[in-house]
């Protein structure tokens, strides 16, 4: 059987697009046909990129396509990175920065928003650079690697009059949606039990040893980059999808790291994690992440029936059902959405909504640092 990595994962599915299918409940945001949806025709929002790994190439084919956006800028290191997406998507030569001159947008009418698409560790820095900037932010997830960083970049864009958004793609898509309808409205009565599960065999130990973990195709490897593993980068979705679902924060983990294969590669971060949490409500989540092996699925069941996704919290398609009904919703281009309905809002002068905050961000980040603290003691933490 052919591998799955999560660069293929991206590759293939990354825009999110597909067949069209039968629609059920979904937002006005999706619902709205092409005649009566007119063309949107004003001010777009001009968007920096900061950073030019593979997710940002997806966030530039997004804002490619997207009404409300536009990509304006880049910020990156590399030279050749440089010339690249200069050519390739028409970028003025003044909008083009280094990690160096970076501050130096503030002095530029053109770019009304940075998104911070770097290593983990380096998105308070570069938050906190646009904020004073006087630039909007939305930074990727985990929005940073402590609750203090998080604090920081919040005050940081309080400060200076900007706001700063994360980048949950699926907080806009309709399966998700649907789940979160599903669980908070209680249509099939208080949930009571969660299991969601995201991880990808990313490296082939065979084939690919490492080389340098400084080096950017590895600083996933690198703590100080990173702040954790698969915990951090693909362990969040399943955090985020239990929280959503319940409508709750929960109050106590516990946690236990999972067997390390290659203790070369992952002599730093784990290979892989398994968490449980409780909820006030009573409810539980048991949840799993790694490096180590493909999984993608989630399920809740309730007092008088379930719902469940799978694949669920990859790049899609996604398939599900409840234990009335299959579940069919129409793919989207996620990145385009997520940009839209972000910049839709600000464009409008109006606060963006709690869900997509740095606030939002911040509780992530606090449920993640108890994880690692039980998984690290072995004892239950409460948060």
């Amino acid at each position: 059987m052919k591998k799955i990595s999560r660069r293929s994962f991206v590759n293939k599915f990354g825009v999110g697009l597909g067949a069209s299918v039968v629609i059920t409940t979904l937002p006005s945001f999706l619902t709205a046909s092409e005649d009566e949806k007119k063309p949107y025709t004003g001010k777009k929002m001009n968007i920096a990129l900061c950073g030019l790994g593979i997710y940002a190439e997806l966030l530039a084919k997004g804002i490619e396509v997207s009404e409300y956006c536009n990509l304006a800028g880049i910020v990156t290191g590399t030279p050749s990175k440089a010339e690249k997406w200069k050519t390739k998507y028409n970028i003025q030569d003044k909008n083009i920065y280094n990690y160096q001159n970076f501050d130096e947008i503030k002095n530029n009418p053109d770019i009304d928003l940075v998104y911070v698409v770097l290593p983990n560790s380096l998105h308070k820095e570069f938050t906190i650079r646009a904020a004073k900037a006087g630039k909007h932010v939305i930074t990727e997830k985990p929005m940073a690697i402590s609750a203090k960083d998080c604090e920081e970049m919040i005050k940081a864009c309080n400060d200076n009059n900007v706001q700063l958004a994360v980048g949950y793609r699926l907080h806009y898509e309709p399966y998700h949606l649907e789940l979160k309808r599903l669980g908070q409205e209680k249509v099939f009565g208080k949930v009571r039990f969660i299991e969601a599960s995201l991880g990808y065999k990313t490296y082939d130990t065979l084939t690919k040893p490492v080389v340098d973990k400084n080096d950017r195709n590895e600083w996933r490897l690198n703590k100080k980059l990173s702040g954790g593993g698969p915990l951090m980068d693909l362990g969040i979705y399943c955090i985020q999808l239990s929280r959503y679902v319940l409508g709750e924060e929960p109050i106590a983990v516990t946690a236990q790291f999972g067997h390390v294969n290659d203790k070369n590669r992952f002599s730093e971060t784990e290979e892989s994690i398994s968490w449980q949490m409780e909820f006030p409500s009573g409810a539980n989540a048991n949840c799993n992440t790694s490096c180590g092996y493909n999984i993608d699925r989630f399920y809740a069941t309730a007092d008088e029936g379930s719902f469940e996704l799978s694949p669920a919290l990859s790049y899609g398609p996604y398939t599900g059902k409840t234990s009335e009904k299959e579940l069919k919703f129409p793919a989207i281009n996620q990145q385009k959405t997520q940009m839209d309905e972000i910049c839709k809002v600000l464009l409008e002068n109006k606060k963006l909504p709690n869900h997509i905050t740095g606030e939002e961000g911040l509780k992530d980040i606090k449920v993640i640092n108890a994880i690692y603290k039980a998984a690290e003691t072995g004892k239950k933490v409460f948060i």
